[in-house]
């Protein structure tokens, strides 16, 4: 046998073991999950939890309904973004409508 022809058994073996790996965790693993998301509910129930953390990167992405207007240019009004997260988001509604307002004029 080449080794050409080795490593391609080789190699299919493994996509169809990965593939049907695949398959049947969910199946095996999905009661383990619904258990631990209605722990987390009860948790985030019990604690009175009420923002969703979105990114872990800057403390003005993390909760953006509790982000300060300048926080995401602490360094410098001109310095670039530190964190793709902040490219990644909006901003407030507030300052939406404020921008909207001043092209308007």
């Amino acid at each position: 046998m080449r080794k050409s022809t080795f490593y391609l058994t080789f190699i299919t073996c493994c996509i169809v073991a990965l593939a049907s790996m695949l398959l049947i965790h969910p199946l095996f693993s999905s009661a383990y999950y619904d258990k631990t998301l209605a722990e987390k509910k009860q948790l985030v129930q019990k604690l009175g939890l009420t923002d969703l953390c979105l990114f872990t990167e800057a403390r003005y992405t993390r909760h953006l309904s509790q982000a300060d207007h300048f926080a995401a240019f602490q360094d410098s009004p001109m310095a670039f973004e530190h964190f793709p997260s902040g490219s990644l988001t909006l901003p407030p509604l507030t300052i939406q409508r404020r921008e909207k307002k001043r092209a308007q004029r």
